[in-house]
């Protein structure tokens, strides 16, 4: 089965993670995405940890909505920080009968290079690559065998964006799935 890992902080998920996730799994070779939620970036410093369970929470709430798509908080039980490869090498143990692909942004994209053993995700899992406003998709020729670009929706909503909006207690009404809205309102998060 090909497997694609959507990782992220989902710090909180929104509507623009659930509605890559939906093209994803019906337009690609993909047969199932996993939500990945991640510990922590290594790459950001401005991270915190105390919501770890929330945003868990929250990102199984979307996946039971769509079909073969699983929320997965792998990264929890792994040596911190969390590293991609890390987690691949760990499914690829845990589940050999399934290939296994990482989805990412084209602003992840552009700066690859600086992920942990970056070749080696490329060469021994794949990447998936969806587009982003302002950022080129330019797939070298020696990765053009592992890596594809799809032609997916673009929306450009940030987690960063709906914090800062419901710490100024804005409606989000149109940005957030409604069970999620419910859930940050119910444990009174991001205030």
């Amino acid at each position: 089965m090909n497997i694609g890992i959507f990782g992220g902080s989902f710090n909180p998920i929104h509507i623009g993670h659930a509605i890559l996730t939906n093209f994803i799994v019906q337009n690609t070779d993909i047969d199932k995405v996993w939500l990945m939620v991640s510990r922590q970036n290594p790459l950001k410093s401005d991270f915190d940890k105390s919501y770890d369970m929330h945003r868990l929470r929250m990102t199984e709430m979307v996946a039971a909505r769509m079909p073969d798509v699983i929320t997965s908080g792998l990264e929890f039980t792994l040596p911190y920080p969390s590293y991609t490869i890390n987690t691949l090498d760990t499914l690829a143990d845990k589940f050999p009968d399934d290939n296994f692909k990482v989805i990412i942004g084209a602003d992840n994209w552009a700066v690859f290079d600086k992920w942990k053993d970056y070749k080696r995700i490329i060469m021994e899992y794949g990447v998936m690559i969806y587009p982003r406003i302002g950022f080129d998709i330019v797939i070298p020729e020696e990765f053009s065998a592992k890596v594809t670009a799809i032609d997916a929706p673009i929306v450009e909503i940030s987690s960063t964006f709906i914090r800062a909006q419901i710490a100024d207690n804005k409606d989000l009404s149109f940005f957030l799935p409604d069970d999620v809205q419910r859930y940050i309102t119910r444990h009174n998060l991001y205030k």
